[in-house]
């Protein structure tokens, strides 16, 4: 059997899982997730995390690794990924990278130059200077050092700010030009297709109907437990997530239940954009009605 691993990526509410658990059911897949949410434990109902139901008809890879009060960087996840994807094609079955952190996908496929670790002494700084100044003055000097990473990063993503002005204080070199990779290419062949809707409103009434189904499954209690159960602050990055982001403002009483629910489907929209720009700027990308006959020769 040849060493191919097959990517299956697209943007939030796009269908990617239902579509890989359909083909876990006529193809020896295993699935691996590709989804910076869905690490952390305990965050179940906000990242769409596959039921135990779900796990129970496919092997799945790369969720739950750790609490929520702890940080996983791409560089970790390309670590867990090929050591995930090497023990399936062990097995003699194919893996399905399925998620939509595009960031993770590069960091398998192109590789990653080492990036600093987080220094708390420099984040500090950098979240002290924002306090006063403002994250769109910090955005603003991150585009005067590395311009390519401040037309990737919207002016009110501050985690990712802070990381590109980390990164340059700490190193003296753009995050931009780091992230390009060491051009270390990943042990086996590794084959993308892209799940991209084609009807845009379709996929915002999607992704506003999927947000009101987590609203029932009770997201609310779900991110009230994890803050008695963990220590955590709002600029961790798990509290960063589209949903939980604006769940957190809503247990703080920085909003109402209608304002937090019109911004939870107002970020994943904009986050359903990044992933589709991200997405057609990447090369190599099938479509996704090759990807049955891709799994077949890969089979053979």
């Amino acid at each position: 059997m040849k060493r191919v691993a097959l990517a299956l990526l697209g943007p939030t509410a796009s269908g990617k899982s239902r579509l890989a658990l359909d083909l876990a059911r006529s193809y020896p897949l295993e699935i691996v997730g590709v989804d910076s949410g869905q690490v952390y434990r305990g965050m179940d109902i906000g990242t769409a995390k596959p039921s135990v139901a779900e796990r129970a008809q496919a092997s799945h890879h790369l969720i739950d690794l750790v609490d929520p009060g702890e940080r996983y960087s791409a560089g970790r996840f390309r670590e867990d990924a090929l050591g995930t994807v090497e023990g399936i094609l062990r097995r003699g079955r194919i893996p399905l990278l399925v998620g939509g952190t595009m960031l993770y996908y590069r960091a398998l496929a192109d590789g990653l130059d080492r990036l600093p670790q987080a220094d708390a002494k420099v984040r500090a700084q950098i979240a002290a200077e924002a306090a006063q100044r403002g994250w769109a003055a910090l955005h603003a000097e991150l585009a005067a050092v590395d311009p390519a990473a401040a037309r990737r990063i919207p002016p009110a993503d501050a985690q990712r700010i802070q990381r590109a002005l980390e990164v340059w204080r700490l190193t003296g070199r753009p995050i931009s030009e780091l992230q390009r990779g060491a051009g270390s290419a990943p042990p086996f062949e590794l084959r993308a297709f892209a799940l991209l809707p084609p009807d845009r409103a379709a996929l915002h009434a999607r992704i506003a109907e999927r947000f009101d189904g987590m609203l029932r499954a009770g997201l609310v209690d779900e991110v009230n437990r994890l803050r008695k159960e963990y220590a955590l602050t709002a600029d961790l990055p798990s509290m960063r997530c589209v949903g939980y982001r604006q769940v957190w403002r809503y247990l703080e009483r920085q909003c109402t239940e209608s304002e937090m629910r019109d911004a939870a489907i107002a970020a994943t929209r904009q986050l359903a954009k990044r992933q589709l720009t991200w997405l057609r700027g990447l090369p190599g990308i099938e479509p996704v009605p090759r990807l049955e006959p891709a799994l077949r020769a890969a089979l053979e």
